[in-house]
């Protein structure tokens, strides 16, 4: 069951990746909310058939928590956005390693939002993981040339990660009570709509290659959400956590063979700082205040 659970939270950071490469290709050529739309209604159909299959469809998609669920998917759709704005002007590699801050901002977001208490070693987190993002945009900062595009795609990467901790944040409240697959489900339909209306600021017509990226987003990212979900049905959340860490490497792979991009020096060193930030932030023991309700 372990091994499990191990092999297809790999195969969903793999998925994730995949999702990621093909909205990369399209950052030149397709409009932000085109690009949304497709890969949040492609998703649909495999996430719909899996709750099909586990017959939780529709009645799983029953709530009693409709503006929680609201609260995230608006966080989420933000967090998406920005994420996918963010890779027209970062390498693969440099988003990946912005977005590993969300963890450490989730123990701000923790404190103010839940009530949570948090050690001086969280706090050490919080500040380790913000001086690893300056490891990484200072180089850029100090060139006698600064690529504002860089600056901006940081700017949107860190906007993705401070609404991913939020989100995450959320997704923990209704995990309590509600289908992992609904939350998927609805995140899913959210972001859909919110792509659909962009049509009316312009969309194009995709060749078949850009149509193929397209719904390869779409079903990468919804085979991904699925593979999650299994995943943490067979083990346990602390056990998978390090297997995030993988995101990393097929993101560096991928800027190399699609793009012929290799992480520089300063990459490297943002990389450790941020990781040793995340898991300080991630495996501290911390207690529980108070919980605010929705």
């Amino acid at each position: 069951m372990e091994a499990t659970g191990i092999a297809l939270r790999i195969g969903a950071t793999f998925f994730f990746t995949v999702m990621v490469m093909f909205v990369k290709l399209l950052a030149d050529e397709v409009p932000l909310g085109q690009v949304v739309f497709f890969r949040s209604a492609i998703a649909l159909l495999p996430l719909v058939l899996f709750l099909m299959w586990t017959r939780d469809f529709p009645k799983g998609l029953k709530t009693k928590r409709p503006f929680a669920h609201i609260m995230r998917c608006l966080l989420g759709c933000t967090a998406l956005f920005a994420s996918f704005a963010s890779l027209k002007f970062l390498p693969l590699a440099h988003a990946s390693i912005i977005g590993y801050l969300a963890p450490v901002l989730a123990v701000v977001l923790a404190r103010i939002l839940l009530g949570e208490e948090v050690n001086a070693m969280r706090w050490f987190a919080v500040v380790l993981g913000f001086a690893g993002m300056l490891v990484l945009v200072l180089p850029e900062l100090q060139s006698t040339h600064v690529d504002q595009l860089y600056l901006l795609g940081v700017g949107l990467a860190l906007i993705m990660a401070v609404f991913t901790a939020g989100a995450k944040i959320q997704i923990r409240s209704l995990a309590q009570t509600e289908n992992a697959g609904a939350i998927a489900f609805y995140f899913a339909l959210t972001c859909a709509c919110a792509g659909g209306i962009s049509v009316f600021w312009g969309w194009i017509t995709p060749d078949p290659l850009q149509l193929l990226y397209l719904c390869g987003a779409g079903f990468a990212g919804g085979i991904a959400h699925i593979m999650m979900t299994l995943a943490l049905q067979q083990s346990e959340i602390s056990k998978l956590a390090p297997f995030e860490y993988l995101s990393l490497i097929f993101a560096v792979l991928g800027d190399f063979l699609l793009f012929d991009i290799l992480p520089k020096g300063s990459f490297y060193l943002s990389t450790m700082v941020i990781l040793v930030a995340m898991w300080a932030a991630t495996v501290t023991p911390h207690r529980v205040l108070k919980a605010k309700p929705d």
